[in-house]
């Protein structure tokens, strides 16, 4: 049934689907380098352009309210034009507008710089989780979600390492133009990208022969009980993530007294091990549990992010170095975990025409929610209280995440 899914009547070969999902998970890869260069060279950012904890924030914020406030229109598109066209202007706009950043010389210039690479991104963000979905089947989504998100904990380990490395060598703005300017070419390879019937690999009775309108579109999502709560845990859930991916370097050079280089290296050593492992595994684990456990994904996802709040507690309030990074990596290995399974649940749970729309509405609730707040929430409580008591926030959001899917799990919409 499987090859027969992928070599159906659209001429989609396993070979091309494996290509189609090699280059999404490239273009990730490269994505979530551009996002985290910003975090591995903030402190310096701060000294060049004289900002507050709570500007420097802005930073982090910028970024996120352009992706998320621009998502639901590449949405929109994506359910209706061609996918590959719009991803390939995506990251045109944010390959240049990363570049961008290293010419700012003022706060406003590097607030618009780190907007439009979330303009470019939206496209791309939006639209790759729906094509992905239809180069493979169901039964296999989930190991395939695992390859396609390991980009983000490996690639946001490199976008650490090498923004440290590139500063330490030339300066913060080098680190920049180096991790932007070759997505120029990436853009290009995108045109060649399989872009598939929708739904070729759903059963026919679940795939529309259209998407409606924008606004029956919303309204059929706001009605998806599993949907809805799906993507409020994964609000819970970024806004974690975000946090820690934007604070934890200069915690570590402030609080612990690491230089930013030394910071840098733990923080991506640590995101690419638990990241790998953990995302990796959560893929294939949902899989396998998926036909004996009824909301098999959901369970993982619940469960994950239960299982990571004492280790999550543990890594802010540790003094010893070992036990603060031991339980940092437990905790992310616990939390990436469910990356695949909960995504498998979003684009499993609405109906075939209006997946690149439900990514984008999902993008512009975790972000809204999550990382675009979590910067700032946590630079201004860090400017009153100092940020070691800060960081106490995350261990809460990710109790919070890991209840809310629970529950979705334990009491699931009707017919599910």
């Amino acid at each position: 049934m499987a090859n027969e899914a992928v070599t159906g009547k659209s001429g989609l070969t396993r070979q091309a689907a494996a290509y189609g999902l090699g280059l999404m998970t490239l273009l990730n890869f490269v994505n979530y380098i551009d996002r985290y260069i910003l975090p591995a060279v903030a402190p310096r950012i701060k000294e060049a352009l004289s900002l507050t904890d709570t500007e420097l924030s802005f930073l982090g914020s910028a970024f996120l309210v352009s992706y998320f406030f621009t998502s639901p229109v590449f949405g929109w598109m994506g359910d209706r034009f061609s996918r590959t066209r719009l991803m390939a202007i995506g990251v045109a706009i944010w390959s240049l507008a990363t570049a961008g950043g290293g010419l700012a010389r003022n706060l406003g210039q590097m607030l618009t710089a780190r907007g439009a690479v979330g303009v470019g991104e939206a496209s791309y963000a939006a639209i790759s989780p729906a094509l992905i979905s239809d180069y493979y089947p169901p039964d296999r989504r989930g190991r395939v979600f695992a390859i396609f998100y390991l980009a983000i904990p490996v690639g946001s380990a490199v976008g650490y390492l090498l923004g440290g490395a590139i500063e330490h060598q030339f300066g913060w703005r080098a680190a920049f133009f180096a991790v932007g300017l070759p997505g120029l070419l990436l853009a290009l390879l995108t045109l060649t990208a399989p872009d598939p019937p929708r739904g070729i690999n759903d059963p026919p009775a679940a795939v529309p022969a259209e998407a409606g309108s924008y606004v029956q579109s919303l309204l059929l999502l706001g009605r998806n009980r599993d949907y809805v709560l799906a993507v409020l845990g994964y609000a819970a859930y970024t806004f974690a993530v975000g946090g820690m991916s934007f604070w934890v370097p200069s915690y570590l050079n402030r609080e612990r007294g690491m230089s930013l280089t030394e910071a840098n290296f733990m923080v991506g050593v640590v995101t690419v091990v638990a990241g790998i492992s953990g995302t990796f595994l959560g893929g294939y684990l949902a899989d396998m549990l998926a036909p004996r456990i009824r909301q098999a994904h959901l369970y993982l996802s619940g469960v994950s992010m239960l299982l990571a709040i004492p280790f999550s507690w543990v890594a802010f309030t540790a003094r010893e170095p070992r036990i603060f990074l031991a339980s940092l990596l437990v905790a992310e290995f616990m939390v990436f975990l469910s990356t695949g399974p909960i995504n498998v649940v979003i684009v499993t749970v609405v109906p075939v025409a209006i997946r690149a729309t439900a990514m984008a509405v999902s993008i512009f609730v975790i972000h809204l929610l999550g990382d675009a707040a979590a910067p700032l929430v946590i630079g201004v409580v860090s400017d009153h209280v100092g940020l070691s008591n800060a960081v106490l926030i995350m261990p809460v959001v990710v109790a919070l995440s890991g209840a809310i899917w629970m529950f979705a799990a334990w009491k699931p919409a009707a017919g599910r």
